[in-house]
C-alpha cells in the first residue's frame, strides 16, 4: 500500500469522524441546548467546548488527523493520478479545508473564545440574553453549512475516490 492509499484511508476514516461530530451537534447538541434559558444555554455551550478547548487528545487526533491526512492524500497522489481519480482527490481535499477547516478557524474558534469569557453568574438576564443572540443563530447557520454541505460533499468525493 502506498501513501496516497493509506491516506486517502485514513482521510476517509478521520473526514468521516468530524462529519459526524459536526452533524451531532447540528441536529442533536444545539436543538437541545435551544430549550435552555441564556444563562444555562451559554453555561453548558461553555462547558462543553472546554472540552475540545482543551486539547482533548481524541478529538485533536481526529480533527487534526483529519487535515493532515486529507493534504497528505492531496500531496501524494498529486502527479500520480489523473482523469476522475485527480478530481476526486482535488476537489474533495480543497472543499474540506475550505468548507470545514477554514471556517472553523475563522468562524466557530472566535465565536467560542468570546463566549468563554462571558461570566454568567454575574452578567444580568438582558446582556446574556444579547449574548446569546449574537451567538447561537451565526453559529448554528455556519456550523449546518459545514456539516450538511462541506462535509458531505467532501466525505461523498473521498468515498468515490475508495472507491475508483
Amino acid at each position: 500500500m502506498i501513501i496516497s492509499d493509506i491516506a486517502l484511508v485514513l482521510s476517509t476514516l478521520m473526514c468521516s469522524l468530524v462529519a459526524g461530530l459536526l452533524f451531532s451537534y447540528a441536529i442533536v447538541v444545539m436543538p437541545g441546548l435551544k430549550n435552555l434559558d441564556d444563562k444555562s444555554f451559554i453555561k453548558a455551550f461553555q462547558v462543553t467546548d472546554r472540552i475540545i478547548q482543551d486539547n482533548h487528545p481524541l478529538f485533536l487526533l481526529v480533527w487534526l488527523g483529519s487535515a493532515v491526512s486529507i493534504v497528505v492524500f492531496a500531496v501524494s497522489g498529486f502527479g500520480k493520478l489523473d482523469g476522475i481519480d485527480f478530481y476526486l482527490m482535488l476537489f474533495a481535499s480543497v472543499g474540506y479545508i475550505l468548507g470545514v477547516q477554514i471556517p472553523t478557524i475563522v468562524i466557530h474558534l472566535p465565536m467560542n473564545n468570546r463566549l468563554q469569557k462571558v461570566d454568567v453568574d454575574s452578567s444580568n438576564e438582558e446582556d446574556l440574553k444579547v449574548v446569546r443572540i449574537e451567538f447561537e443563530n451565526r453559529w448554528n447557520r455556519s456550523n449546518e453549512i459545514r456539516a450538511f454541505i462541506a462535509c458531505s460533499v467532501s466525505l461523498v468525493l473521498i468515498v468515490l475516490a475508495l472507491r475508483l
